[in-house]
């Protein structure tokens, strides 16, 4: 556009060749190997796959809560700022502020101890200095903003009197206290009903394009991801197997890994009784990656040239950035006679 001022800022979220070893009775085992992504303003990104796959590490990584004994490598810049390697004291000042997480359980991510106006307003008092009534005041506007029920009432409300989903708009009033430049969400929903699923979605998308934040979503539903997610990137054994944007990715998945995720969503008109496909095998344990492709054992292409040795990543043609690791990539399985 004529006359546009040039965006001069870094980018807000750019991960490269992120590693993440965990301290276990085996050793150290490689839990996440080799991810790069990054995150624009105002940008969704969902992350997918299979429980153990690796998405929650990632976001315990972003926010600087992995486990005692984990080992990081590559790199993390926040608004460039390098993360990987940051003294705690920083990340204190970082997490809460300028990165934040709604968890995937709010009764268990709230303090029972303290009423959830206290808790809204700890951040606020803890990186913007704000006096007591001054917080809890910011604490009413941001549950108002959340769309709380009687938001007043429930300033001075335990969080054992909140229904699960009032709960869970305390957490993300939480991690909006001090509009943070990216938010993590990691199964936001698990535990709501359908109906609150989409309200609390819809909310915290609205919420960042209002404020131009990051978000990272992180998920095991395909279908939440077709609604909200911009770009997809597909998960499996602590890599990213296929990536792009998440139209491309769910109109031709080029990755078995993604077409046995895609068969196996439950679908309207399916007859009574029909069994959903399922993906024959388990991601494989962390003391026993092949050196090949983690996907072979359990992948109808695979042939030997898999198992030999890594995968290399590699653009397919269509949309721009939709790529997938694997030699086969797009090669519809033969069916069988």
């Amino acid at each position: 556009m004529p006359g546009a001022v040039p965006d001069t800022r870094p980018p807000l979220l750019e991960v490269r060749d992120l590693r993440v070893a965990l301290a276990t009775a085996g050793g150290r085992l490689p839990a996440l190997r080799g991810l790069s992504f990054g995150v624009e303003r105002g940008q969704t990104l969902g992350l997918i796959g299979e429980s153990g796959c690796g998405k929650s590490l990632t976001a315990l990584a972003l926010m600087g809560l992995l486990p005692e004994g984990a080992t990081v490598g590559g790199s993390m810049r926040l608004e460039g700022t390098e993360l990987v390697g940051l003294p705690e004291r920083d990340w204190c000042r970082l997490r809460g502020d300028r990165v934040a997480m709604v968890f995937q359980e709010p009764m268990t991510a709230l303090n029972p101890l303290h009423t959830v106006g206290a808790q809204i307003a700890e951040p606020l008092r803890l990186h913007r200095g704000l006096g007591r009534a001054a917080a809890r005041a910011e604490a009413l506007r941001l549950l108002e903003r959340v769309q709380m029920p009687g938001a007043r009432d429930r300033l001075d409300a335990w969080p054992h009197q909140l229904s699960g989903g009032q709960r869970q708009r305390v957490v993300i009033a939480i991690a909006l206290a001090c509009s943070p430049a990216l938010l993590v969400a990691d199964e936001p929903t698990t535990a709501l009903d359908v109906t609150l699923q989409r309200e609390v979605l819809q909310l915290i998308q609205r919420l960042v394009r209002e404020d131009g934040m990051g978000l990272v979503l992180i998920s095991h539903d395909l279908g939440l991801m077709a609604d909200h997610a911009d770009r997809l990137h597909v998960m499996y054994a602590g890599e990213i197997v296929e990536r792009g944007p998440t139209a491309a990715v769910f109109a031709a998945p080029a990755h078995p890994y993604t077409r046995g995720l895609q068969a196996a969503r439950p679908r309207v008109g399916l007859p009574r009784g029909a069994r959903l496909a399922t993906i024959p095998g388990r991601v494989p344990a962390l003391g026993a990656m092949p050196p090949g492709c983690a996907f072979a054992a359990r992948c109808p292409l695979a042939g030997d040239d898999c198992r030999a040795a890594a995968v290399p990543e590699q653009a397919l043609p269509g949309a721009e950035g939709h790529a997938a690791r694997c030699l086969r990539a797009g090669v519809q399985p033969v069916a069988a006679a």
